[in-house]
Parts: C-alpha cells; sequence; structure tokens
C-alpha cells in the first residue's frame, strides 16, 4: 500500500524535543514500513524521519499558538503541495486541521484525518464539513470521541503508541518527582511544584518556554516556587527527557483540562517510571490506577498518591506500553482504517462504472 502522511509544517519529524503530533508521525511512518508498506512523507526539509520525505520549507517554521496571516498562507502552501504530490497514493493520512479541507473527494485517494488537538466551536464546522464529504476521522481517546459522537460522525479511537525499543528502562533511583510538557497554566505545572514543597519531594520541571503565554506564566506562578527542592531544567532534547524520566520515581502531572491524550504520560511508562495525573481527559485511560501509577481527583489523592508511589511496580509501567500503547498496535489499527477505505472507494468506482455502462 501507497501512503501519502501529511504532518504539520510548524516542527520537524521526529522533534528535537517538544512536538507530540510529530513524534506520534514519525512512530507511524516506521512502523508502517516495517509491515512493508510504502509510505512518503510531507514535512519539512530539516525532518530526519526515515521514510522518503517531500518539502515545501527546509526548515521547521516553529509552532505559533496565533497564527499571523502571513503564516496561515505558508500553511495553505504546504497543505496544498501534499496534496498534490500525494494524487497517486492508495490513501492520504492527514495530521492537520486545513489540510482535509483541500482535499477532493472524487479525484483524490481515500483521506484518513487524526485529530490531535480538542474540538472546539470554532473549528467543529470544519470538522463537519470534512465528514460530510467523505473523509473519515479519527480520534485519539474514547474521551476525546465524547466531546462530539453525538455532533460528527468518527471513524474510530485510535490511541497513540510508541516503539519499545526507542526506550530504556530506568531504575527510578534519581530521588525525584518529573514534571515535563508545555509551561502553561493548563499543565498545572505551578501545582506540581506546590505538590512537592507539602510532600517534601524533590521535583524536576522540563518544559517548553517559548511563546510570550509560557514566559508570563512562568514569572508569575512558577519562578517563585524555584529553589534547591524544585528546579527548572529548561527545554530538554528528547534523549536528555528520557534519561529524566528513567531516574524519576514517577511523572507528577496535575493537568487542568481534558487533554485529548497526553502524550507524555505513555513516554514515562515506557522508561518504567509510574504517572501520577488528574482524573481528567485520556487520563483514566491511559494509567491503570494502582498499577501503573495513580489518577486523582483531588489535592488529597495527589498527596497520598506521592506517598505511596513506591507501591507502583515499575515492570507494569513497562508492560502497558508493550501490551496496550505500542507502535504496531497503532499501526495495525491504522491499517485496518486504510485497507476499509480502500475497500470503500473500490465499490463506489465500480457502482459509478456500472451506472455509465447501463
Amino acid at each position: 500500500m501507497k501512503i501519502g502522511m501529511v504532518a504539520p509544517p510548524w516542527v520537524a519529524v521526529p522533534p528535537l524535543a517538544y512536538g507530540g503530533t510529530e513524534l506520534v508521525i514519525d512512530i507511524l511512518c516506521r512502523g508502517l514500513t516495517q509491515q512493508g508498506h510504502d509510505v512518503m512523507l510531507f514535512a519539512t526539509g530539516d525532518s530526519t524521519c526515515t521514510v522518503p520525505t517531500q518539502y515545501i520549507f527546509e526548515k521547521a517554521r516553529g509552532f505559533k499558538s496565533n497564527l499571523a496571516i502571513t503564516e496561515m498562507r505558508h500553511a495553505l502552501h504546504h497543505l496544498t503541495s501534499a496534496y498534490e504530490q500525494f494524487a497517486d497514493c492508495d490513501v492520504i493520512h492527514d495530521h492537520t486541521i486545513a489540510g482535509p479541507l483541500t482535499w477532493q473527494p472524487h479525484t483524490s485517494p481515500p483521506l484518513i484525518a487524526t485529530v490531535h488537538d480538542p474540538f472546539l466551536p470554532q473549528n467543529l464546522y470544519l470538522w463537519q464539513k470534512i465528514s460530510n464529504r467523505g473523509g473519515k476521522i479519527v480520534t485519539i481517546s474514547e474521551n476525546h470521541a465524547s466531546q462530539v459522537s453525538s455532533l460528527l460522525p468518527l471513524a474510530k479511537t485510535i490511541h497513540h503508541g510508541l516503539d519499545p525499543a526507542d526506550f530504556l528502562v530506568g531504575s527510578g533511583d534519581g530521588d525525584y518527582f518529573a514534571c515535563v510538557g508545555r509551561m502553561s497554566p493548563d499543565k498545572g505545572i505551578h501545582t506540581a511544584c506546590e505538590l512537592a514543597k507539602e510532600t517534601g519531594v524533590s521535583l524536576k520541571i522540563a518544559a517548553k518556554c517559548t511563546e510570550p503565554i509560557e514566559k508570563a506564566y512562568f514569572q508569575e506562578k512558577v519562578k517563585p516556587l524555584l529553589d534547591s527542592q524544585i528546579v527548572y531544567l529548561g527545554e530538554l532534547s528528547r534523549e536528555d527527557t528520557q534519561r529524566l524520566f528513567q531516574g524519576a520515581k514517577a511523572l507528577l502531572n496535575p493537568f487542568a483540562w481534558a487533554e485529548p491524550f497526553g502524550l507524555v504520560m505513555i513516554e514515562a511508562l515506557a522508561a518504567g517510571t509510574p504517572v501520577i495525573a488528574s482524573a481528567l481527559g485520556s487520563a483514566p485511560e491511559i494509567i491503570h490506577n494502582g498499577t501503573t501509577g495513580f489518577v486523582c481527583n483531588s489535592r488529597d489523592e495527589f498527596l497520598a498518591a506521592i506517598k505511596n508511589i513506591d507501591f507502583i511496580e515499575r515492570e507494569n509501567c513497562r508492560k502497558a506500553i508493550e501490551t496496550t500503547f505500542s507502535m504496531k498496535n497503532m499501526t495495525d489499527q491504522y491499517l485496518e482504517l486504510y485497507r476499509a477505505s480502500l475497500v470503500k472507494k473500490t465499490a463506489i468506482t465500480i457502482s459509478r462504472s456500472n451506472k455509465v455502462t447501463s
């Protein structure tokens, strides 16, 4: 099968540091290739994914939460070029929002569109339009799907997966907890700091802090809590983040929003590191409470989880990646959807041919 994979133009595939969507795209491309499929990626020229890659922009343009008109034009240039290049593929798999709008259902390959972001009122109509034209929409957790299941036809929910071979299991002997993500209020980093102070544990924070809103949050809410016990390491490379997880007693993740998936949680599990997370969004689907970590509904539950973290067996955390959140599981589920789309397209083509003949 020939598969055209469309990535956003903001971050290289795979990312050097922060970039969950781009990491998933890289893993999926590798998984499909290992199963003998012909994958072409449309990303940016600085991408190092091991499949053939085409691009318009030589370097990733850098993610911006509030895109200017110029950036939107660049994005559309990137996306329309991708669809032109993938006209002869069997399937197009798009990981952007605007890209599927350029899809021509009667002349283009079948479309699979994975939604990586929350469904918002201002973009829901876009997904409805794509679905009405025949595009297959994939959500990344059951909680994610539940936001729109009564408003939007959904093809499938597919959890993200990792290649266990990419991660070494750590012993967790660093005598610290880790907090990893974006320097954003909804990630709850200041809450993690407060919980660490209350329980007396050491905390190491690795977080992207490049946008104005992130810098303002850091200055106002996080920096005043830093000391020898609570340390901000900056934004780490993927390799350094893995080492952080390997030595951590747990990932402390008291986020404050319904995150569609939360890739950082399975990255921690891959290193054998338990996760202590808010009982919001996808967390109850990812963390088996009491086995791979704790899912908390209150501050008191977070405090108790921190104190009881040594009861979690690290081998159970790693096993969750090998059996549930693996590259193979994710790849197999997407292949099932690709094949179903091809069968449907063939049936439609035969039907149209018969009508013309008659």
